[in-house]
Order: C-alpha cells, then structure tokens, then sequence
C-alpha cells in the first residue's frame, strides 16, 4: 500500500505535517496555553519550515527519479539539523539543577542588539530558560515531541530517497 503511494503526495503530506506542527505551536501552545518559544524552540522552528516548504516545492514541483532523491535529501537534511536543535534542548532539560546555563536575553533583544551571527550563535545553543519544561504530552516535554517527529521526517525523507515508484509515479 505504502510502496502505490506518489511521490508528490508523500511530499504534500510533509508538507502538511510541518502545517499541523506549525499551527499547534503557533495556536495551540502560544495562543491558548500562553507559552512563549525559548530560542531553541526559535530555533526547531525554522527548520519544521524548511522542511515544509522544501516538500512543499516537491510537491508542486513533482520531480522524477533524481528530484525526488534531491528534495527527499534536502527535507531530511533540515529535520536532521532540527534533531540536532532538539536533542540539544532536551540534553538542557535533564541537565541538573546546578548545571544549567544561566538564563539570557530575549530573542528579540539578541537580533536588536548583537551582530546577527552572535544572535544565531546564541539561539542554537540556548539558555536556562530552555532547560524549563512547562507542557507535556505523555510525559513528553515539547522538544522530546519536536525529536520525535523530526526523526519520523527523517524516516520517511530516507524511504522516499531510496524506494522505487511503480511505472507512472
């Protein structure tokens, strides 16, 4: 069933994925909970939309063989950098108490302020205040989820690179 699927609609349904998660941290997390994105949850950010918008040109696009393996590499190379990002941010959360960075500047401070490389430098490394846990979902703090599903990405980045589409996909 899985092997019948196109390659644009696997990539539409990327594309959708990185949609959903957009939307349940911008309306869900943001707007009803009232939490506010630390610079690593920034930072995760921008690459669930480079994912999305990468699938979202294949899908649009719909490549043969070759472009499909390009934009199946590109989608997966930005939520392996995102697991990279999220890995990290959870490494912060169970870090002890004592070893905790100490809390920085805002994001929107760090850009006013700092040279935009420092800001980013910044952003990717995080503070104390990502090391807060303030939601979770079975048991699962917001970046263990943000893990998860970039490693699922990932997965399915990697099928579609290398799986071979019946005649007339």
């Amino acid at each position: 069933m899985l092997a019948n699927l196109s390659s644009r609609l696997v990539f539409a349904g990327l594309a959708l994925l990185a949609a959903v998660a957009m939307g349940f941290a911008l309306l869900f997390l943001e707007n009803v909970l009232n939490l506010e994105a630390c610079p690593l949850c920034m930072s995760q950010r921008v690459f669930v939309v480079l994912w999305g918008v990468v699938a979202l040109l294949a899908a649009v696009h719909n490549p043969g063989t070759m472009g499909r393996r390009i934009y199946a590499g590109l989608c997966g190379l930005s939520a392996f950098v995102g697991a990279l990002i999220a890995a990290r941010h959870t490494w912060l959360q169970h870090l002890p108490e004592d070893q905790v960075p100490a809390c920085g500047p805002s994001l929107e401070f760090l850009l006013e302020n700092f040279p935009l490389q420092e800001a980013i430098s910044t952003m990717l490394m995080g503070d104390g205040n990502c090391a807060e846990i303030d939601w979770t979902l079975l048991s699962l703090s917001i970046p263990e989820q943000t893990l998860l599903l970039f490693c699922f990405v990932m997965l399915i980045c990697l099928w579609q690179g290398i799986r071979r589409l019946p005649e007339g996909h």
